[in-house]
């Protein structure tokens, strides 16, 4: 196994973990904020989807998911649609209303198939890609997509446990 079948791996956990949300989101679910955190289960599922869509058409220099499969239209939010989520103010959080999972799964779904085509593309040797030298240590290819898909898994098992506590509070 290389490191491409490792990031292949990865890849398919966000995927996995998203599917078994898939039945059991109902838009109570989907909008509530369990213990007033501004963040509900629909704000985790978009931001895992933007979070995962801008930073690698950033790394391909492909389109986004987001408006090349017509995602943006879709969600009708507007320009907070269009960030990614660090940084919103509770407000900000708060205004991602979306009552359609298969929309938000599906979204998501689409940045990880994206994951997966751009993981088609690489050799094990273009992962060791210096792609941003803003950090210390500067950043690889192969880093960046880790960062990514740990970030997905997080967000991923945030709404997993919102969910499973099966108690939506302050819609």
């Amino acid at each position: 196994m290389d490191s491409l079948d490792l990031l292949r791996d990865l890849s398919s956990r966000p995927r996995d973990a998203v599917g078994r949300l898939r039945d059991h989101l109902d838009p109570a679910t989907l909008n509530a904020h369990v213990g007033d955190h501004p963040n509900s289960v629909a704000w985790l599922l978009w931001h895992t989807g933007r979070e995962i869509d801008v930073q690698l058409a950033e790394l391909s220099g492909q389109a986004e998911q987001w408006t090349r499969l017509g995602f943006r239209d879709r969600f009708e939010l507007g320009e907070i649609g269009d960030s990614v989520g660090y940084g919103h103010t509770r407000s900000e959080a708060r205004r991602i209303i979306v009552e359609d999972a298969e929309l938000l799964v599906s979204y998501v779904e689409a940045t990880l198939d994206a994951i997966d085509a751009h993981l088609s593309e690489l050799s094990p040797d273009s992962l060791g890609e210096v792609i941003d030298e803003q950090w210390d240590p500067p950043v690889t290819r192969g880093a960046r997509l880790v960062s990514i898909l740990d970030d997905a898994i997080q967000h991923l098992a945030q709404a997993a446990y919102v969910v499973g506590t099966g108690t939506p509070r302050h819609p």
